[in-house]
């Protein structure tokens, strides 16, 4: 995932994987938050999400001193992609679990 999530960030040095590591566990605590069990080998849609966070919260996203519409633009798709996962049969345990009744 390290790789992928470099790759999207255009990044090529090793300087910032341990920044980079801290977002995508920081993803998947956030996607478990909603409800979402990620796979253990993760699919394109729960890695794509992964990578949205990440490009969302790691620096600038273009590049400025600021928050601005691409952050926003950003945090938009994820939210829109942790609630489709959160929502989704197969991404989540809601009622999956025999509570003995």
């Amino acid at each position: 995932m390290l790789g992928k999530v470099k790759t999207a960030l255009r990044i090529s040095t090793d300087a910032f994987d341990t920044d980079i590591e801290d977002l995508i566990a920081a993803a998947k605590a956030d996607l478990g938050i909603a409800g979402v069990v990620l796979p253990d080998g993760l699919d394109e849609i729960c890695q794509r999400a992964i990578i949205t966070y990440c490009r969302m919260n790691f620096g600038y996203p273009d590049g400025g001193g600021h928050l601005n519409s691409s952050y926003d633009r950003l945090k938009s798709s994820y939210d829109e992609q942790k609630a489709q996962l959160a929502t989704a049969t197969g991404y989540t345990n809601w009622g999956d679990e025999d509570d003995g009744n």
